[in-house]
């Protein structure tokens, strides 16, 4: 028989280890393609959709009539690229948009794809345009004509004119903090992917422990036992990840929708492509992750590295790793820390529970739960990477539900206090607001003076007093400083911050201006606001979730009268009536036929549907990463159990019931899996200020809130309860099958008593 045969026969008599081992290969492979296609098709869109309409430019008619489908067909048959997109309120569900996939296709670059838009936005709240136009009445629906980048920078044809077009506050930036966020996750996923696939493994070598001893002093040399097995996963890495891509990719066209319809809906960027067919990049990844899981310290016969490294050195590690996390000034700094971190906590868990459990045993009289400490102390060691990989998918799972909470939480109050307002009335181009802040000013029987503000937007240029350079800065000037702002979630504040800057006394400056320049409350800024000159302190610092850019909050009254603004509109809360009222004044006034009136609560309504819808799918993705870890380990635990059967036998020969051994070892694994969950804990609660406090801010200038929720922790502790439970039927089953000779699960050496 040939040296080749020989070891692979060994999956011939262990087939569960085989199946295990092609299980956990499958759905690992499967769960990181899906999110790595995701995320890459996220990004494959909000790139295409810089050409497409991400310039949110609209075409217009001049005499101020609303567009029309014989403006569609007008401006098509001139070659001009528009797409319709019809909004229609729908009582009771929201927000229906209609949009027509063909007349999107010339928003694409050939380069990018031939074919955009083929299904990504289907399904709510994006409909075909027929089925919405069925739903539309002439007074609610609004239909807008998009124009492709390309010919937005083209003059458009005569009577008509570009307009910017938007839904939403800007999100793009909160949008991709999102993505790094996942980018991150599926990394550890990787990461608890390899511990897993190692630790069965190495139970798979500890089982070949004397075959391969007996063809080593059969003439077979190490370094070709080492090739014979390189291959032996190769083959099993082929055969078990093309399948996985091809799971992964259908997991993802199944999330796809909604994950497209999320993406639009709350971070402002619809998602066009389809995403690439990078096939390969999964599948070298898992080969590489394989291979370096099931290869590295194959020699490694002399003992566990567990007993041989001293501890000292890993908490150094650990110290040196949460030091790096806190000065980190960039974000490759940071990923180390976090890779120090984790590697040191999952060294130094097993150690630590091991050495407890040690100490409590030597200090209880009790022989009986001096053995129940010891049996936790060897299964420690001897699952210790299982074990690990269950800590790191407790800590990811943990994580994750906080990210996603307090994401949950910021964008709805951050979106709350952008949309106060229940209308947003844009000013045409040309039009004298002077005229109609006077007409509002007058009539506060119509909306009150504390429910309406007008918004100017503009650039400037500040410098702080200490003498810095000059930067340039977004302006957001407000007139007058309306309750409709008052809520606003500030950072940093003085005393009276809103009533000090409708005096004019100051100004507000956003996070991201805050960070990049140092800036602290009471600081003095210059602003050049066209020819003015202003110095002023800064009243506050308020949080700017969606924009990358620099941007100062003064009140209207401080803009002179050559500052040019870039955008005007009106913010008024008012009921129906009035706001037709509104309307129709407003639009007497500016000499237009028609406005441009967006109901906030609708849109606001519309982007928590899909907002609640993404990170539901963000939650099925951790939450499949922890069934895997904790599948595997129940995988681990029973063929290791059977090595153990031996030792859980002698229970009942030194005369236990075995009712009351099985209760012994339920109380055994129920210690060790919550011995887990408690080392898990404070690994989550640091992640996940990791995640929310220290790689946005490096990344994109802002910071999330840092929350944690106990009330989750109980959620895990039942999820542990169960794990542990599960352990104890298996052990239950091994007191009823047939003792055999101890095995280790973690080393080459024989069991430990």
């Amino acid at each position: 028989m040939s040296p080749r045969i020989a070891l692979f026969s060994h999956y011939r008599r262990h087939p569960l280890q085989l199946a295990a081992l092609a299980a956990m290969i499958l759905l690992a492979t499967a769960l990181w393609t899906g999110i790595h296609h995701l995320t890459s098709q996220a990004r494959a869109s909000l790139e295409q959709s810089e050409s497409a309409v991400a310039e949110r430019q609209q075409v217009v008619r001049e005499d101020g009539q609303p567009v029309s489908v014989q403006d569609f067909v007008t401006l098509r048959r001139q070659g001009l690229c528009v797409m319709p997109w019809l909004e229609v309120p729908v009582p009771g569900r929201g927000r229906l948009v209609g949009i027509d996939p063909l007349a999107a296709h010339c928003f694409a670059e050939p380069e990018h794809t031939p074919a955009p838009w083929q299904g990504e936005l289907d399904g709510k709240p994006f409909v075909d345009i027929s089925e919405a136009a069925a739903q539309a009445s002439a007074e609610a629906s609004a239909l807008v004509l998009l124009v492709s980048q390309a010919d937005g920078q083209t003059p458009p044809p005569a009577g008509y004119r570009y307009q910017a077009f938007a839904v939403a506050p800007d999100t793009a930036e909160l949008g991709d903090s999102f993505l790094l966020n996942l980018d991150a996750l599926g990394a550890l996923v990787l990461l608890i992917t390899s511990l897993l696939l190692r630790s069965v493994f190495l139970l798979g070598l500890a089982q070949r422990r004397e075959s391969l001893a007996l063809l080593y002093r059969y003439g077979v040399n190490r370094s070709q036992l080492s090739r014979l097995l390189l291959v032996e996963n190769l083959l099993l890495a082929l055969v078990c990840i093309l399948p996985g891509v091809w799971l992964g990719r259908a997991l993802s066209l199944v999330l796809a929708d909604g994950f497209g319809q999320a993406l639009e809906g709350l971070f402002d960027r619809p998602l066009y492509a389809g995403g690439g067919e990078d096939w390969w990049l999964p599948t070298l990844t898992m080969v590489a992750v394989i291979v370096a899981a099931c290869l590295a310290g194959v020699r490694d016969s002399s003992g566990s590295l567990l007993t041989r490294v001293q501890p000292a050195f890993f908490a150094v590690l650990l110290a040196l790793g949460l030091a790096v996390s806190l000065w980190a000034p960039t974000l490759i700094w940071l990923f180390l820390a976090v890779a120090l971190v984790f590697l040191a906590a999952g060294w130094l868990a097993p150690l630590a529970i091991a050495g407890v459990v040690r100490w409590l045993a030597r200090n209880t009289g009790d022989p009986l739960i001096r053995w129940r400490l010891q049996e936790v102390a060897v299964l420690v060691r001897r699952l210790a990477l299982p074990l690990v990989a269950l800590q790191f998918a407790l800590a990811l799972v943990l994580a994750v539900h906080a990210l996603v909470t307090t994401f949950e939480d910021t964008f709805d109050q951050w979106l709350g206090q952008r949309l106060e307002a229940d209308y947003y009335i844009e000013v045409p181009q040309g039009a004298d607001i002077t005229a109609a802040v006077s007409w509002l000013a007058a009539k506060p029987e119509l909306v009150s003076p504390e429910l309406w503000h007008q918004v100017i937007r503009g650039r400037a240029s500040v410098q702080a007093a200490s003498g810095r350079e000059p930067v340039p800065v977004d302006v957001f000037a407000l007139g007058p400083v309306s309750h409709l702002v008052q809520n606003w979630r500030l950072l940093a504040q003085t005393e009276t911050p809103w009533q000090a800057l409708a005096r004019g006394e100051g100004l507000m400056v956003n996070e991201q201006l805050a960070r990049r320049q140092q800036l602290a409350v009471g600081d003095r800024l210059i602003v050049r606001l066209g020819a003015r000159r202003l110095q002023a302190p800064v009243l506050a610092v308020y949080p700017d979730y969606g924009r990358p850019s620099g941007e100062v909050l003064v009140p209207a009254s401080l803009l002179p009268e050559d500052f040019e603004a870039r955008f005007r509109s009106l913010s008024i809360s008012a009921g129906i009536e009035e706001i037709k009222v509104v309307e129709a004044q407003l639009a007497r006034l500016w000499h237009t036929p028609q406005l441009t009136v967006r109901d906030n609560q609708a849109i606001r309504t519309l982007a928590t549907d899909v907002f609640d819808q993404t990170f539901l799918l963000t939650r099925a993705m951790t939450t499949l990463t922890l069934i895997l870890a904790a599948a595997a380990l129940l995988l681990m635990v029973w063929v290791f159990l059977s090595t153990r059967a031996w030792y859980f036998r002698l229970l009942i020969v030194w005369g236990m019931p075995q009712r009351q051994a099985a209760t012994q070892l339920t109380r055994v694994s129920l210690a060790l899996i919550f011995a887990v969950l408690v080392c898990a804990l404070p690994l989550g609660v640091w992640l996940t200020w990791i995640l929310v406090q220290r790689i946005n801010p490096l990344a994109f200038g802002w910071s999330l809130p840092m929350a944690v929720y106990p009330g989750f922790w109980i959620e895990l502790a039942v999820l542990a309860l169960i794990i542990g439970l599960s352990i104890a039927l298996l052990m239950r089953l091994q007191l009823r099958r047939p003792a055999s000779a101890p095995e280790s699960a973690h080393g080459l050496q024989g069991g430990e008593r």
